[in-house]
């Protein structure tokens, strides 16, 4: 059975050793040689993986002249991580001065809603008068027509409409007379081939 390939964790974790067993500096194509060499890692991953521990601050990598150099050392790990650990703690420890002041205000809040028969009183009337308001708000969804908005929007309407209908009837008599002037057409001849009936100007 072939052997099993290296995880990507396994690969950081072996290629961090080169650098704390050997407490030394590298290149990345020095690197691509011992990790096959040393620890298994397939060359072409090296860069990755390299790059990947930088990222998480394990491994340092600085640039001199034209080349980049990089390392690491076991207390360099230790320190981050002590500090890491440390800003933790210092965080919990905000957290629960946080906790304990919203506990103390919490019941100061309590205390100073005590259940006074007049308080009691005021919730059940506050009750009262929002399950009112719920059902007058229902009922005048009802008589939503009778909205005033509503009705004011229907008599700008009518007004527009009745204005169009007034244009329109000017531009009939004006084509009428044109007809009639122009063609000697007799009027009732236009009106009855239009369907338009003598009352035709009588807008209310």
């Amino acid at each position: 059975m072939a052997p099993r390939g290296l995880s990507a964790e396994e690969k950081r974790v072996r290629l961090l050793e080169i650098f704390h067993e050997t407490k030394d500096f590298f290149q990345l194509k020095e690197l691509e040689k011992l990790g096959p060499k040393m620890k298994g890692i397939v060359s072409q991953t090296v860069k990755e993986v390299l790059q990947s521990l930088v990222d998480d601050g394990l491994v340092q990598a600085d640039k001199i002249g034209s080349s980049n150099f990089f390392w690491s050392f076991p207390s360099q790990h230790g320190t981050m991580m002590q500090n890491r650990l440390n800003t933790v703690k210092q965080n919990q420890a905000a957290y629960k001065n946080q906790l304990t002041e919203l506990q103390v205000a919490k019941e100061t809040e309590k205390a100073s809603r005590l259940e006074t028969l007049e308080r009691i009183n005021a919730l059940a009337k506050l009750s009262a008068a929002q399950k009112e308001l719920s059902l007058l708000e229902k009922e005048l969804g009802q008589y939503g027509a009778c909205d005033p908005a509503v009705v004011e929007d229907k008599k700008r309407a009518v007004i527009l409409a009745k204005e169009a209908a007034i244009r329109w009837t000017d531009n009939y008599a004006m084509l009428l007379s044109y007809f009639t002037r122009q063609f000697g057409v007799d009027p009732e001849e236009i009106r009855k081939h239009l369907g338009v009936d003598e009352n035709y100007e009588d807008i209310l």
